[in-house]
């Protein structure tokens, strides 16, 4: 089959379980790192994807998602008669039935021995305790998780309640000084969407201690799923000790 990615999350997971298939992969498809000598070719952005270019490398199949992609993309891919799988991901199950059929289902592969490491993996979790934290995930202006993301869901399985996960939208708009006021036990920075890093998000919460993670193991849906409550409950512990909590 010939498929083109419009996830990074779904590149990932077709890259390495099934090297070869992916013929077009997003300007943010940034995972396995060789995708260009693999012979994925970059068709533009998430939101922006060349139509013209997709139907012309003549995929068996588009797979995309609900949330990263836009629907006049999609419909335009679907008028240009190709075929979209578009996924749904809210959170860790219904992840893993996604990923399953993407890659069983809609691609005839055999189960990949990642997904079911990854399953494992969360199944075993300890959490961590009962954390409240703030998410941001970009700044000018502050926007943070609110409720029903796969990100929430995960930090909830690690023991870490999202402050905001009652709130009325999934992203919403917080003022910096509500955020530090939020009584939180800790900040949680993914570098992305937004690149937070140590010299770069910290410094707006200085009473609280700030947990800089992996956007990938944090946001991404695929093969990092089997590390990510290793990754992610490592970074929050050392945010704790460090602030001698």
């Amino acid at each position: 089959m010939r498929i083109v990615s419009l996830v990074p999350s779904l590149t990932e997971a077709v890259a390495v379980s099934a090297p070869g298939l992916l013929v077009g992969v997003t300007d943010w498809c940034s995972h396995p790192a060789d995708l260009g000598e693999r012979g994925a070719l970059r068709i533009g952005g998430t939101k922006n994807p060349d139509v013209g270019r997709i139907a012309a490398l003549r995929p068996d199949l588009v797979v995309a998602n609900e949330e990263e992609n836009r629907v006049p993309d999609l419909e335009a891919l679907r008028a240009a008669g190709l075929e979209v799988l578009v996924t749904e991901v809210r959170g860790l199950p219904q992840a893993l039935t996604e990923l399953d059929r993407v890659l069983v289902g809609a691609l005839g592969l055999k189960r990949p021995r990642w997904l079911d490491e990854a399953e494992a993996a969360w199944a075993a979790v300890e959490p961590l305790g009962a954390l409240t934290a703030c998410v941001p995930i970009w700044r000018r202006p502050w926007m943070v998780l609110g409720r029903d993301t796969f990100a929430g869901d995960l930090l909830a399985r690690l023991g870490v309640r999202n402050a905001y996960a009652e709130h009325a939208e999934r992203y919403p708009r917080v003022a910096l000084a509500e955020l530090t006021a939020s009584g939180c036990d800790l900040v949680v920075l993914p570098d992305e969407p937004y690149a937070f890093g140590a010299e770069d998000g910290p410094e707006a919460f200085p009473n609280l201690p700030a947990a800089l993670v992996s956007g990938r193991h944090l946001t991404w849906y695929g093969p990092s799923l089997a590390e990510a409550p290793a990754v992610l409950g490592a970074a929050i512990r050392r945010s704790w000790a460090a602030a001698g909590r």
